[in-house]
């Protein structure tokens, strides 16, 4: 098969697209038939040496795909050839086939298309698994989502307002600010332009952010407890801030305020399985009825990933870029 080779650390330019052994299903596994896949910042950072894939994995980059199975492995009885699929990868999406755990496989949901359907496995997981799940977010409380515009964002602005939340994302652009309100935003913040632990106040009166979504990690990470309400849960899932910040843990405390980290890629099969059907059950209803929609920025044949990269590093896309073998 083709697929998509990290030649060397670096920049876009170590990504090759070449010849790789075709992947064999294992027992509980099936074979995908790959129609695209979506990019991730943990592949970009994965690209520059900084994120090795878990022990075991691909090493070929790529945490999401859709396609059509093409082979069973052993024991797996709930699918069939033929069937469209998306699925959450620990790696390995970046190629014309994958073989991936059968709990981590979803149906296409109904009125998506094969190739967007590659954009929904990582974002909702992520999403549902963390502020949902690990923060448990309720109806009428607020979430603070940052980077609103990103394909983590946009999914958790949608999900959160559908599930009767009151939701404020922050954004980099006055256009991107607009589009949080598009998507369901009940406010956005211009973090280049505004304090967003200012303007949550005001927005809140006062009561802050029950739950936080956070992408940025070290240099966010005394502000945002600032902007936490009492009782508020902190969910750190990246670092492009750094991983090293100085916690005053009084305020905290003060608070009775929680932070949660977890990872997604390296979690056993059997937990990802787990938040898999979970989004099964819960989410996908959303989708099949349009509340919750993929937002796709560009779509690059698969062998121009390094273009595609390029404009994931620039943060000139909204939503999901996609990968289309």
């Amino acid at each position: 098969m083709k697929a998509i080779q990290i030649t060397e650390s670096g920049g876009p330019e170590v990504l090759a697209w070449t010849d790789a052994p075709d992947p064999v299903p294992g027992v509980g596994e099936v074979l995908i038939e790959v129609a695209a896949s979506a990019v991730n910042r943990a592949d970009l950072l994965q690209r520059a040496g900084f994120y090795p894939p878990p022990t075991g994995a691909s090493e070929i980059p790529g945490l999401e795909c859709s396609g059509r199975i093409a082979a069973l492995g052993d024991g797996v009885s709930d699918w069939n050839v033929g069937d469209e699929v998306c699925a959450l990868l620990a790696g390995g999406g970046y190629a014309e086939r994958v073989a991936v755990p059968a709990g981590q496989v979803l149906p296409v949901p109904k009125g998506v298309d094969l190739v967007t359907a590659a954009g929904l496995p990582e974002a909702v997981c992520t999403v549902w698994s963390n502020v949902f799940m690990g923060a448990a977010l309720q109806p009428r409380e607020t979430l603070l989502v940052h980077g609103g515009t990103g394909g983590i964002g946009t999914a958790a602005i949608q999900l959160a307002k559908a599930l009767g939340a009151r939701v404020v994302a922050t954004a980099g652009s006055p256009e991107k600010v607009a589009r949080c309100r598009d998507l369901g935003a009940d406010a956005a913040i211009n973090y280049r332009t505004e304090d967003f632990v200012d303007r949550l106040g005001e927005i809140t009166a006062g009561h802050g952010a029950d739950v936080i979504l956070d992408n940025m990690g070290a240099s966010y990470l005394s502000r945002n407890v600032e902007a936490l309400a009492v009782n508020g849960r902190l969910v750190i899932i990246g670092f492009q801030g750094g991983v090293r910040g100085e916690l005053d843990l009084g305020r905290l405390m003060a608070k009775r305020a929680a932070i949660l980290s977890t990872g997604l890629r390296a979690r056993p099969v059997a937990e990802k399985s787990a938040i898999v059907a979970s989004v099964r059950e819960h989410v996908w209803p959303l989708t099949e009825s349009g509340t919750l929609t993929v937002v796709a920025d560009q779509r690059f044949p698969m062998s121009e990933a390094a273009a595609a990269h390029r404009l994931v590093e620039s943060s000139g896309h909204v939503g999901k870029v996609l990968l289309v073998v």
